[in-house]
């Protein structure tokens, strides 16, 4: 099992083929396992780094350590163990805490953005007025899978819940605070925010409906964004084959733009 000791821990991360890399940051119900669609589309071309938060997975955290505060940090300890000077970043929901909170602070190192299902934290008023009255079921796949999906896949149903049940049972502490935190990122920064971006979203999102990530979207100039259909919380999961093809479209164009060859 690969490990990196960065930032005072062990982080587990696994690395999938070669060229521009593009790193999966999963949320809080997920670890390195949920991209089991993702990375085998994408590693014919691309490295494909995928991880396991501290706290969550096969990752360790420091005993009362800081916890989420970390993720920025770990991440980019993490690219700079496996000698990754840039990198694509891929999130789904709580991996956009990870993955915007990089893209603002080392945004030489950030080729192109993708928050899927996930606001990334930003905390300005604009956002936080339209979560406000946002209020997703506590738990089961419900929370995070459209009823279409769970009625037609029961056997996908069953892996999303085992691969959920790989992580401590102490690993969401906190984590949806961090979504309505009024001191994360305000319009200012993210009008000043110049990596390429692009916004997923499920059209039956319980948790960060499209409204809300339509909010986002209007305070970074030049994103994009688009809503799935039959999908809620776990777009790349339950639409993996749409998902792929907008990323896909995006890291190429991205590439373009960066003078990055994909393969």
């Amino acid at each position: 099992m690969p490990k990196a000791t960065v930032n005072g821990i062990q982080l587990f991360y696994e690395s999938h083929g070669q060229g521009p890399a593009i790193v999966f940051a999963h949320g809080r119900g997920g670890n390195h396992l949920s991209w089991w669609r993702q990375v085998p589309a994408f590693s014919e071309n691309h490295r494909c780094i995928t991880f396991d938060h501290r706290g969550w997975g096969a990752s360790s955290d420091a005993a009362d350590g800081p916890g989420r505060a970390a993720f920025v940090e770990d991440l980019k300890q993490l690219l700079d163990h496996l000698e990754i000077q840039q990198a694509f970043l891929v999130s789904q929901s709580m991996g956009g805490l990870t993955c915007l909170g990089f893209a603002l602070a080392y945004p030489d190192r950030c080729l192109g953005l993708v928050l899927g299902d996930t606001t990334g934290g930003v905390g300005d008023v604009s956002v936080l007025e339209e979560l406000k009255d946002v209020n997703a079921p506590a738990g089961g796949p419900g929370r995070a899978l459209c009823a279409d999906f769970i009625r037609n896949n029961p056997d996908l149903v069953f892996l999303y819940t085992q691969i959920q049940g790989l992580n401590p049972e102490n690993a969401n502490d906190g984590i949806v605070a961090s979504f309505r935190d009024e001191n994360g990122p305000k319009a200012a920064e993210l009008a000043g925010l110049k990596v390429p971006a692009l916004l997923i979203v499920g059209e039956e999102d319980l948790i960060f409906p499209p409204r809300v990530i339509r909010a986002v979207h209007r305070l970074m100039p030049g994103s994009q964004m688009e809503v799935v259909p039959g999908a809620a919380h776990s777009t790349h999961f339950e639409q993996p084959e749409v998902f792929n093809r907008l990323v896909g479209e995006f890291v190429v164009k991205a590439a373009k733009t960066a003078g990055v060859a994909t393969g």
